[in-house]
């Protein structure tokens, strides 16, 4: 399949390697100051090549063009990735979940580098959400975890994840799920790496001084790190997640650390900059989950195109889900689902709740790639 442009890369070598259609991508970044394939897309290329047998990838010179021939996806025990400092973990788990679940072996795998930054979803909020999202399609939660063994900001990072994922015994199951219900209790944890542990307090009181007007069934843990488990740079932030009486989960989060340079230092700045006060970084993300509470749908704006990918992969079944207004993203995702799975989607606006409902017939992926006992 030929394609062009730097757009969806990540989206589209996951579909490439669901799919094992070889792609050729072209023009990545052409026009762009410094053009081609960014450190963390070459270290995605790698990581897709540790988790499979037998692909190849091809990119010229500039980085402009790549060839990707997908492989067989194996998992395996025990695999280490260093992410680098461009992107954090968040970035590289997505894929790495739905891949996982279409290997041969059971994956596990440590992740190495940035678990929160402003750019990516943090690794706290993967292991509260996204890994919950699966279970509506009949992924089975043994086996299925993220564990946090220390932290990292950007720009240095230092943090580690593990990420254990089964497989799929057959296939995944299609889902009704249009029914997004009521918030019954927010939940929460903020993290702290190398400042005062004062820090998570604060934002806890201030994320606290938005809800308590609307529900007074509100805990938010703190996670205080230092020494080894604190990475190597200062940071903080607060993952935050509001669970409805349908069990739907909704999530914001908002970190606050240096932001990263091309080289991860300081050396464009005169003096290090002002970061924000934690109480504004509280309430930033508590504004954040009543805007996604706002939207309406069973998954926040960040989930979405997750949730399509899930619909898309299900048996030649009818899934149904409600989202709130479609991102950019979203879009660009059912564009790629469609030219590489041939799923389209039925879309249809709710005007009464400003909602969206979805519906497709999935592809009927199943995992052929595991051993057949």
């Amino acid at each position: 399949m030929k394609l062009r442009g730097g757009q969806f890369l990540r989206q589209r070598l996951l579909l490439s390697t669901l799919t094992a259609t070889p792609i050729i991508i072209k023009d990545i970044r052409a026009e762009d100051t410094s053009p081609g394939l960014r450190p963390y897309e070459i270290s995605l290329l790698r990581l897709l090549e540790k988790i499979s047998d037998d692909c190849t990838v091809e990119i010229n010179e500039t980085g402009t063009n790549l060839r990707y021939k997908p492989g067989v996806l194996v998992g395996g025990k025990h695999l280490v990735h260093d992410c680098g400092l461009s992107r954090s973990i968040g970035y590289f788990l997505e894929p790495l979940i739905l891949l996982g679940l279409f290997g041969k072996r059971p994956l596990s795998i440590r992740l190495k580098g940035i678990t929160n930054d402003s750019k990516d979803p943090s690794v706290d909020t993967f292991r509260t959400t996204s890994l919950h999202i699966l279970k509506h399609f009949g992924v089975p939660l043994e086996g299925l975890e993220l564990k946090i063994e220390s932290r990292g900001a950007a720009p240095f990072g230092g943090g580690e994840v593990v990420l254990g994922v089964p497989i799929l015994p057959n296939s995944l199951s299609a889902t009704t799920w249009i029914d997004e219900g009521m918030v019954k209790r927010i939940r929460g944890v903020t993290f702290s790496t190398r400042v005062s542990p004062q820090f998570g307090n604060r934002m806890v009181s201030a994320a606290r001084g938005v809800f308590n007007r609307f529900i007074p069934d509100v805990h938010i843990f703190t996670d205080h790190r230092s020494g080894q488990s604190g990475g190597r740079s200062p940071g903080y932030g607060i993952s935050l997640v509001a669970e409805t009486t349908t069990g739907c989960l909704i999530s914001a989060d908002h970190a606050c650390c240096y932001p990263t340079t091309e080289h991860g230092t300081f050396d464009d700045f005169e003096e290090k900059p002002e970061l924000f006060p934690p109480e504004d970084v509280g309430v930033q993300a508590a504004s954040m989950l009543l805007g996604e509470i706002e939207n309406g749908g069973v998954v926040d704006s960040s989930h979405q195109g997750l949730l399509f990918l899930l619909c898309a992969l299900c048996p030649p079944d009818v899934s149904k889900v409600r989202v709130g207004k479609l991102t950019p993203f979203s879009i660009g995702t059912l564009q790629n689902i469609r030219d590489f799975l041939g799923v389209k989607f039925v879309i249809k606006p709710d005007p009464v709740t400003n909602t969206v409902i979805l519906k497709c017939v999935g592809c009927g992926m199943k995992n052929l790639s595991r051993k057949i006992s």
